[in-house]
């Protein structure tokens, strides 16, 4: 079956070497305290664009984890790598307590509409004071 070419909103500009390479981590959820799936990428916008699409075929496509509920981005690719692979190593509860100190709600930090990666509404409540 073929898979859809993933789509950049233009302000993006026409691929990923235009965007600047951020290390990060994320965690992808099904639903609030769902299936996670946790990644890691130097273009956080393309990498959750492709999981929404699922035009990666494993976890993410077969369980349905679209949602970005959690990142946290690094100065190197190694660090975050080495980050991802710790938080993998870790129990369940402690990822999902990971999750809500930043994002509560468990909102999608995935703004579809504009494209834009969003603060999690604990990061916004703690710029506010």
């Amino acid at each position: 079956m073929a898979r859809a070419r993933l789509q950049r909103p233009a302000c993006l500009g026409s691929s990923m070497s235009d965007e600047a390479k951020t290390p990060c981590v994320y965690i992808l959820a099904s639903r609030r305290n769902g299936s996670l799936y946790t990644g890691v990428t130097s273009y956080l916008h393309d990498r959750v664009s492709v999981h929404k699409q699922d035009l990666i075929e494993g976890f993410t496509s077969k369980y349905c984890v679209h949602t970005l509920v959690y990142y946290e981005m690094h100065d190197t690719m190694e660090a975050a790598i080495r980050r991802e692979k710790q938080i993998k190593e870790w129990k369940r509860a402690w990822k999902i307590r990971l999750v809500e100190t930043m994002n509560p709600e468990w909102l999608d930090l995935f703004d579809e509409r504009t494209g834009a990666i969003l603060d999690g509404p604990a990061d916004s409540e703690r710029r506010r004071r």
